[in-house]
């Protein structure tokens, strides 16, 4: 019983070392945490008025052509 003690006491004595922990990786702050999902929706947005855009002026350009064509 002493030795199964002692061993047991040695084991987590040896568990507890000097060896810093592992760095983790740290946390983005809260900002940045709150800001992101309005980041992405943003974009979309901007990226959807872009291709509105480009529809738009392919559309003048078409009416143009149709214009052109009936005169």
């Amino acid at each position: 019983m002493r030795i199964a003690t002692a061993l047991l006491c040695l084991l987590a004595l040896g568990a507890c070392s000097n060896k810093p922990p592992t760095p983790r990786a740290e946390p983005q702050s809260a900002a940045t945490q709150a800001s992101a999902p309005w980041d992405g929706m943003k974009q979309d947005e901007q990226r959807a008025k872009d291709v509105q855009k480009l529809v738009d002026k392919h559309a003048a350009e078409q009416e143009k052509q149709i214009e052109q064509q009936a005169q």
